[in-house]
């Protein structure tokens, strides 16, 4: 929505905004580019009367100023209808969906294009260091979108995506998520069925080739060209990428079995491999060649919050990182752990996603965290259900009390990751003041 407000601004729109919890660091580019922000839901807010009100999928009925919308009569949409009327209807759209890795996928996507000269627009659900904004309309027929499957709003129970009507498609894989409108994983694949319904049979879908969820998906029906994307020794894909480095930050793309360049970037991890080749191949189709997206990733900077170094103290390396669900928490500790070795990796988590909330993941909590030597998990008040302590892992109800644990455990060389989907209550920076005063 933050990414809506500022393509609106762009537009000439006078645009202002009300949400209940604003933080960083949407909150301060919204400040920055000059929109009114409204803590808090009140009838208030509409004043005076807007010409049209964009309602996110946050919001639903009895929400005060949803009630006022509808009394006053006041014309309104969903998010993902606005930006298709007024933005993506005339575009080349290339969109990213998938469970994991769809923001840093759509920032690799839309700095390749950036770097290839064609000035694209873009939607991110985060803010690309390359870039330093979420959102922007540009000037060239492309647009890339990060494609979310999360339902559009509380009179539209679609999922977003199926606005976009995209050209291009990266799948990056497909697990069960979001869970408080998802009974099962059957109901998400239904709905990325629906969405590879509306790519154009010339389109393009890149997937990768070890993932049987997507694989099952695909065999619901496509009319669409698909290429696959995979590592080497992953068998035969028409995307390739042959690591250099054990730990992901130097690797060849191959394309039909040829290599077509070289990536040597800041990024670890084989998800970042992943999410780096996929998008080599979706610029493709939009007529980069591989060398020069290779050259292009090779200056990426990842996203604000995705293992984004917050502090250095003492020696002691403090990162902010977004991952909220098993699989993204495993993946991000073994690239840390690749890249550092035997040093010491201290993990802290809020499981704060609405399916973390609901208990989904209770079972495979713990052994996503296995790349750390010590876990720190925050169960705050409101949780239902509740967490277990096991070998390597303690479980804080206060925050305070793990602030001070982990500031009393941490050492000189030692990684501390702070993984939350949400402000966390503001620990990092409590944290670092804490090992400061320590010093």
């Amino acid at each position: 929505m933050g990414g809506l407000a500022l393509m609106a601004r762009e537009l000439g729109h006078k645009v202002t905004g009300s949400d209940q919890n604003v933080y960083p660091p949407m909150s301060t580019q919204l400040e920055s580019q000059g929109i009114l922000l409204y803590k808090g839901y009140d009838a208030a807010n509409l004043e005076p009367r807007p010409d049209l009100v964009v309602i996110g999928n946050a919001l639903s009925r009895g929400n005060p100023e949803v009630e006022a919308v509808l009394n006053l009569g006041l014309p309104y949409t969903s998010g993902p209808r606005w930006l298709y009327e007024a933005v993506l209807k005339e575009r080349w759209v290339l969109a990213v969906a998938g469970t994991h890795g769809k923001t840093t996928t759509t920032s690799m996507l839309a700095w390749i294009l950036e770097c290839s000269g064609v000035n694209p627009g873009f939607l991110i659900g985060g803010i690309p260091l390359n870039f330093g904004i979420s959102a922007r309309l540009g000037s060239a027929p492309y647009f890339v979108i990060e494609a979310d499957e999360y339902d559009t709003a509380f009179f539209d129970k679609r999922s977003k995506f199926l606005h976009y009507l995209p050209r291009t498609v990266i799948l990056n894989n497909l697990e069960y998520d979001h869970a408080d409108i998802f009974p099962d994983l059957y109901s998400i694949q239904k709905q990325f069925h629906h969405f590879i319904r509306t790519v154009p049979g010339n389109g393009l879908i890149v997937m990768p080739s070890i993932d049987q969820n997507l694989a099952e998906t695909i065999r619901m029906g496509c009319w669409t060209r698909q290429e696959t994307t995979s590592l080497k020794n992953e068998g035969n894909s028409y995307w390739q990428a042959r690591l250099l480095k054990p730990d992901g930050s130097e690797y060849e793309v191959c394309k039909g079995g040829s290599v077509r360049g070289t990536v040597k970037w800041e990024l670890t991890g084989l998800h970042n491999v992943r999410n780096g080749l996929a998008a080599v191949a979706a610029a493709c189709h939009a007529g980069v060649e591989p060398d020069k997206a290779a050259e292009a990733l090779s200056k990426f900077k990842n996203v604000k919050r995705r293992m984004e170094i917050r502090a250095v103290v003492n020696d002691i390396t403090l990162y902010d990182d977004f991952a909220h669900h098993p699989t993204a928490i495993a993946t991000t500790l073994e690239g840390l752990r690749e890249k550092v070795g035997k040093a010491r990796i201290i993990a802290i988590l809020e499981p704060r996603s609405n399916t973390m909330k609901l208990g989904v993941h209770a079972e495979t909590l713990a052994g996503s965290l296995k790349a750390a030597d010590v876990a720190y998990i925050y169960q705050a008040p409101e949780q239902g259900w509740e967490l277990r302590a096991s070998e390597g892992v303690e479980v804080f109800s206060s925050l305070d009390e793990m602030v001070a644990r982990v500031v009393n455990e941490a050492h000189s060389g030692d990684h501390l990751v702070f993984m939350s989907n949400g402000s966390f209550g503001g620990i990092h920076g409590m944290v670092e003041e804490a090992l400061r005063n320590k010093a």
